[in-house]
């Protein structure tokens, strides 16, 4: 897994829509946050509304959210429907290359990549303080007040490993 402070490849990738996205130029706006993700992984079906509330919490253009996914389009597709997911889910190439570049330990795994290209956080799993704490980096760098997008005792685990 990269660690905070290490620069963020850059890649091109297009969404289930065949949309194309470069990290360079989503950078140019402002952060991206970076979800690797299974559409097979029970923790990603668990972790990626949260996410999605974190994308609604701050609907502006000056950052972004990608899921990065690691299956096709039609089953990226079904997953977002499923839960509710309205950010872009770029789908990884043959053999993974951006997976292989980023090396995430488990999915989710998710970075926030500030506007240099540094890696600013790192985590995996379900982690609701991790997730708030990402709301807290998004509010910051918006000039907005932080929004508790992870509240613990709503039904899902404060924790679960990925």
């Amino acid at each position: 897994m990269l660690d905070v402070g290490q620069a963020a490849p850059d890649f091109t990738l297009v969404d289930a829509q065949g949309e194309s996205h470069r990290l360079a130029d989503a950078l140019a706006e402002g952060p991206v946050v970076l979800a690797f993700m299974k559409t097979s992984c029970g923790t990603c079906t668990m972790a990626f509304p949260y996410l999605e509330r974190l994308h609604q919490a701050y609907a502006t253009d000056r950052w972004k959210i990608w899921g990065i996914c690691q299956d096709p389009a039609g089953a990226v597709e079904s997953f977002a429907g499923r839960t509710g997911v309205t950010f872009p889910m770029l789908i990884d190439g043959d053999g993974f290359p951006v997976s292989q570049a980023y090396d995430p330990p488990a999915t989710p795994t998710v970075f926030f990549v500030d506007r240099e290209g540094t890696i600013k956080s790192g985590h995996y799993g379900l982690a609701k303080p991790d997730l708030n704490a990402l709301a807290e980096q998004v509010a910051a760098v918006l000039g907005q007040q932080p929004v508790v997008v992870a509240p613990s005792g709503d039904g899902t685990p404060d924790f679960k490993p990925g």
